[in-house]
């Protein structure tokens, strides 16, 4: 079946200190933590204090004279304690499994570190024997097995050296993308990563991620949308959200290549004569453009009043939405290249126009995760990071309280259809129902598509916030059971977004697993609610429910 998948391309740039080459690094270290106490620290405190960190703690991080970092994400709590995400490179080459997080007191002071992988990093050489022409080919062969063989169009490759400390010990890499287009015109995309010296393939994944008028949405109702006025017409752009907007794709696609467009498909700016938008029917190609941009505002004011996160990388610039994006097209991603969230219109059998609620916040989630942890998108990593959309894509669901679509745990119920052959994409109370979805941890579980491994965490955040057993909600049946046949007592929606939204942004990495994902929730529960509190003690209950100990 076609699935909602993720597209993570591009990294955004804080800032950089290298350790001991750059001059950002070495001033930073002059100052003392204690010169910027007054009052809640910036993000540019934050930066400054974490560099001055990185030189006093390299060799517990794992910095040499043979690497650089960059700031990669800044938080700053209302206490004033400090968590800055770097990338590093050694040599210049990018380190996959490279990132950490350094955790800074109030004043400035370094506190500890997450690091994704702790293997020290030194090669022998950074001269692959295996050339870039080679990986490129070995990269669309891989492309067109994952497609079944079918007749590929437009193929560009481009391969990137890179060292892999994600897989064991560090070793040179070549990290290469393969896009084309499949016999419909619909981008397919292939990231596989080689062994620079034998050639074999290390890993490899889809990168593709699978969004003050009124509008008549397909799926949500009458919905109010914020609106620009332009002359005597209206356009789809809210300018009090960072000028999101949506836009027409024409039924086109893209053929882009690592940041590199040969073509995109438009997004001609919606524009409505009374600002009245949409019939509420797929006859007017308006309707779908009200679900996107309302799709995009709920899950802007869900970061926005719940987390206080201003925009999907925090910076309070908005994304824009391309509505019929294809032909017949059975998905809906987010695009790092773009800031821009795509949705097809589905297929009218399985599924209709992906622009539901739950899907905006699903796939707008997919970039908060690529700005933050950038959690792998293979093995328990990947499951993580599909789970962490339908995790907080539903908190963005139960936040909108629209009573079209009230909140629930299911997540696409409303673009699946009858030749689907089920009520909805997946079921966080017993993902097993899908058929594929794994309802406990075991060591077979990165094995799975990352769609069906992110059943463990969705599990475990519904049993916390609902807890196990049968139960009704909004009209809803579900039926939760646990793996050790323990009963676990929910804490409620709101606080499971809040732990694990704290655990995304401040402690998880790109490696981590879902061993990991139990200490960076158990670690944002006792930052939010206390050790030993309430929450908890919930949250490892639910863990051990879900087999994760």
């Amino acid at each position: 079946m076609s699935r909602i998948r993720q597209h993570v391309r591009g990294t955004r740039r804080l800032a950089t200190a290298g350790i001991a080459v750059t001059t950002a690094t070495l001033l930073a270290a002059t100052l003392s933590p204690a010169a910027h106490a007054a009052g809640r620290p910036t993000r540019a405190t934050a930066v400054e204090n974490a560099a001055s960190a990185l030189v006093a703690h390299a060799a517990s991080l794992g910095l040499t004279a043979a690497q650089d970092t960059s700031v990669r994400d800044v938080i700053v709590d209302k206490d004033g304690t400090q968590h800055v995400r770097y990338d590093r490179t050694y040599h210049r080459l990018p380190v996959l499994g490279g990132d950490f997080v350094v955790h800074l007191a109030p004043d400035g002071a370094y506190h500890s570190a997450n690091r994704a992988t702790r293997s020290p990093i030194s090669l022998s050489s950074i001269i692959p024997r295996v050339s870039g022409p080679k990986a490129a080919g070995l990269a669309v062969s891989a492309l067109r097995a994952a497609n079944l063989g079918e007749t590929l169009k437009q193929v560009k490759v481009k391969p990137e050296l890179v060292v892999d400390a994600l897989h064991g010990a560090p070793k040179l890499a070549w990290r290469t993308n393969a896009v084309g287009l499949d016999p419909l015109g619909n981008p397919v995309a292939r990231t596989v990563l080689t062994d620079a010296r034998t050639g074999a393939q290390i890993d490899a994944w889809d990168s593709i991620e699978t969004a003050a008028g009124d509008g008549q949405s397909l799926y949500s109702g009458t919905v109010p949308l914020e609106t620009a006025q332009s002359g005597s017409s209206y356009q789809l752009k809210d300018p009090t959200r960072g000028n999101t907007y949506t836009g027409d794709a024409a039924n086109k696609t893209d053929l882009c290549f690592f940041g590199i467009c040969f073509s995109r498909a438009p997004a001609t700016l919606f524009t409505d004569a009374d600002n009245h938008w949409g019939t509420a029917s797929n006859s007017d190609r308006s309707s779908a453009a009200v679900d996107a941009q309302y799709g995009t505002n709920e899950t802007w004011d869900y970061y926005k009043n719940v987390h206080g996160r201003s925009g999907i990388a925090g910076d309070g610039k908005g994304s824009y939405n391309r509505v019929h994006y294809g032909s017949n097209y059975n998905n809906a991603f987010w695009d790092d290249s773009c800031f821009c969230m795509t949705y097809g219109d589905g297929d009218g059998s399985t599924f209709g126009p992906l622009v539901a609620l739950d899907v905006a916040g699903h796939e707008m989630s997919h970039g908060v995760t690529s700005k933050t942890a950038a959690l792998t998108y293979s093995g328990e990593s990947g499951g993580l990071n599909e789970a962490t959309s339908d995790i907080l894509g539903t908190m963005v669901e139960w936040y909108a309280n629209n009573p079209s679509d009230p909140g629930d745990y299911l997540i696409g119920e409303k673009i699946v259809r009858s030749g689907f052959g089920k009520p909805a994409l997946r079921f966080m109370d017993k993902p097993s129902k899908d058929g594929s979805s794994a309802d406990y941890w075991s060591s077979s579980v990165g094995n799975l598509d990352v769609h069906y491994s992110s059943g463990v965490a969705n599990h475990f955040a519904y049993l916390l916030a609902e807890g196990s057993g049968a139960k009704t909600i909004n009209g809803v049946a579900y039926d939760s059971p646990t793996s050790n046949g323990s009963t676990v007592t929910g804490i409620g929606r709101d606080k499971v977004g809040k732990i694990w939204y704290r655990a995304l942004t401040v402690y998880m990495t790109s490696s981590t697993n879902y061993a990991g994902a139990r200490t960076a929730t158990l670690n944002a529960a006792k930052d939010l609610y206390g050790a030993g509190s309430t929450e908890y003690n919930a949250v490892a209950a639910a863990w051990s429910a879900v087999n994760v100990n």
